[in-house]
This record gives structure tokens, C-alpha cells and sequence, in this order.
């Protein structure tokens, strides 16, 4: 009697630690997006608990899948550039765009590219922001700020960092150079000799070369006094810390970086990972996004941005979530000021790598 009293006891303890289980998911993602300011909520409403992978740099996500069994990653964060490679690669799964809402998103991003082939859906954008010039604002004024030009300034000499991925900086000079139509990154094999020339020659002024981490901390102490390749998504989370730092977009134009969720090949969690893409996309989710502790960023959608004017105008004034602001992201790339970031169209992706070691080891 008393070994089935207690297994008639046991058995609904053992009951609810099994029901009491979250589901893993396994993202892929840059660091921060799995952190708890961004699905903490959303874990403890669900039962879920996600499980990050991070990496820095579309090259090192295509690395990580490439080295990984089918099926390790259930939700993957993605640059918008690599989406059209991860899918010829077979690595992510179409999506139903009825799910999301699409007629919330401001019309430049509806469509988006790369992340449609045809009436296709493979990947959804959540979030973006801008590359331009970022600077101590001790060291360099606005106004001088304003240009590409700057990062060739004697007031900034052996204090000139790049952050360490060819994409942004490349692209940045690019502009400079003026390839701003059809691409900076579409360019004859003359402009990149003159891209790659010009970048070179940058090389006095350079004090060194950082990942994430070390980006934040040679702005932070001064150790660096403008960055090439970044842009408020490092200033910004400096700015709320009190350094004196800031970007713009300069007048030979931006870079927009573009993030978005694709659903890995052979998941299982397809009803939970729509939910939470859903979530990520509603008004309280895109303010947790703007907000993102690891690095803010700006709403593709309309909600989104009302969202954080009600709730946070300043940092709505401060990122340009604002109608009448000038760095508004919306009208600067309606103005062709703003260029979304892609993989070269005329040179290889080995062929802007190549380049980069050869510089930083010039």
C-alpha cells in the first residue's frame, strides 16, 4: 500500500517537471538577440528558452551553418545580403508571408530585397540601421564629420579604427569614391583598384583594427577617435553611457545594415518560431528591438515607430524616428542617400576579403 500510495503521489510531480520543460530553440544571431531584455518576455509567456549561437560577420554565420548538421538551428539571424546565399544553399526553409504584416511596414521595406524570390517569402526584416561616420565629438565637430573625408583628418591621426569586416568599410569607401549609382558595391574593376587605392592610403592614419567588443572599448576610452564601418549601433549604446561620441550620415552618403529572421531547414518548431517572429514584429517587440541593450536599431515598421515616440521620444529624437528629423532613415533613403549593404556584384566576396587581410597587414 505504501509503494502505491507514493507512486500514485510521485506520478503527477513527475507529471507537471515534464510538462514544466521549455521548448529550446537554437538561434543563430548576432550577440544580443537572445538576451533577455529581447525574449525574456516572450520565454517566461511560452515556455520557451532560447539557445544563441553568435557570431559577428555575415562570412562567419555562412562558416558556422556550413560546419553545423542540418537541422542545428531552428531560427537564424541573418544580414539581409547573405539571405539569397542561405537559401541557394538549402539552409533555410520558405516562409508564409500571411503570418506577418507586411502592410505595417513602410512601403521601402515591403518588398525587401533578396528576401523574395518572386512571390516567395525566405526571410523577414526586423530590424536595420545606418553606417556612416562615427567620431569623438571632442575631437571632431559635426561639421567635419560630414565626410568620409574626415577619417584622413591630422587631428585624428594613429586614432582611426575599422571595425574588422571588409563589407561596411569597403562600401564606406566606395562612396567616397563616389560609386553611389547603381551600388557602391556594383563597381567596375577600375573603381575598385581606385577603392582599394584610396583605402590604402588611409593606412597612417590607422590605429588598429576591432571586433564588437573591442569597438566599444577603444571609442569608449579614446583610445580611437573615429571608426570606420559603423555607425550609431556602437554609438548609440556609448551615448547612453555618457561617452562623447556620435554618428551621422555623411554627404557622400550611408550604408543601411539589415536584419532579419529566416527559419532554419529541418525544424520542427514552426508554429513557435512564427509566434515569436510575429512578437518581434509588433509594436511592444520593435521597441524592445530599438532598445536592444547589445546595440539599438531602427523599425521597418509604421507601428513601431509611433510605438517608441509614446514610449521613448527622446531615443525616438535621438535615433531620427522622427518625420521632421534630418537624419531620417526613411527620407534619406528616398533621397538616395542611404544604400543597403550587399555582397560585391562585379568582384567576389574573396576577392574584397583578400583585399582586407592585405591592408590590415600592409
Amino acid at each position: 500500500m505504501t509503494g502505491v500510495a507514493g507512486a500514485a503521489l510521485s506520478t503527477p510531480m513527475l507529471n507537471r517537471a515534464w510538462a514544466a520543460e521549455p521548448t529550446v530553440i537554437n538561434m543563430l544571431a548576432w550577440y544580443g538577440h537572445a538576451e533577455p531584455d529581447i525574449v525574456g518576455e516572450f520565454e517566461a509567456a511560452n515556455n520557451v528558452k532560447f539557445v544563441p549561437k553568435y557570431y559577428a560577420g555575415g562570412d562567419n554565420m555562412l562558416a558556422l551553418i556550413a560546419q553545423s548538421p542540418p537541422g542545428t538551428y531552428d531560427l537564424i539571424l541573418s544580414d539581409a545580403e547573405f539571405v539569397q546565399q542561405l537559401n541557394a544553399a538549402g539552409y533555410i526553409e520558405q516562409m508564409d508571408a500571411s503570418l506577418y504584416p507586411f502592410d505595417d511596414f513602410f512601403p521601402e521595406y515591403q518588398h525587401f530585397p533578396g528576401h523574395w524570390v518572386g512571390d516567395d517569402l525566405w526571410s523577414v526584416m526586423v530590424r536595420y540601421g545606418l553606417l556612416g561616420v562615427s567620431y569623438n565629438t571632442e575631437a571632431l565637430t559635426r561639421e567635419e564629420a560630414m565626410s568620409y573625408n574626415c577619417f584622413w583628418n591630422e587631428k585624428v591621426k594613429g586614432k582611426v579604427g575599422h571595425f574588422d569586416w571588409h563589407l561596411p568599410n569597403l562600401g564606406q569607401m566606395s562612396l567616397l569614391m563616389g560609386n553611389d549609382k547603381p551600388s557602391p558595391f556594383d563597381i567596375s574593376e577600375d573603381a575598385w583598384e581606385a577603392v582599394q587605392e584610396k583605402t590604402m592610403s588611409l593606412k597612417p592614419q590607422v590605429g588598429g583594427y576591432f571586433d564588437y567588443g573591442g569597438t566599444f572599448s577603444s571609442l569608449k576610452n579614446g583610445e580611437m577617435l573615429a571608426m570606420c564601418g559603423i555607425g550609431d549601433w556602437i554609438t548609440g549604446v556609448l551615448q547612453k553611457d555618457g561617452a562623447p561620441v556620435a554618428s551621422v550620415i555623411p554627404e557622400e552618403g550611408g550604408i543601411q545594415w539589415t536584419e532579419s529572421y529566416s527559419i532554419g531547414k529541418g525544424t520542427t518548431k514552426h508554429d513557435i518560431i512564427n509566434k515569436f517572429i510575429q512578437y518581434m514584429l509588433s509594436p511592444e517587440g520593435q521597441v524592445k528591438s530599438i532598445e536592444m541593450a547589445a546595440y539599438p536599431g531602427l523599425s521597418p515598421t509604421k507601428s513601431g515607430w509611433k510605438a517608441i515616440q509614446a514610449t521613448n521620444p527622446e531615443e525616438a529624437k535621438r535615433s531620427g524616428m522622427l518625420e521632421d528629423s534630418d537624419q531620417n532613415p526613411i527620407k534619406m533613403y528616398q533621397e538616395g542617400r542611404v544604400h543597403i549593404r550587399d555582397i560585391p556584384r562585379q568582384q567576389s566576396l574573396e576577392d574584397w576579403n583578400d583585399f582586407w587581410s592585405e591592408y590590415k597587414t600592409a
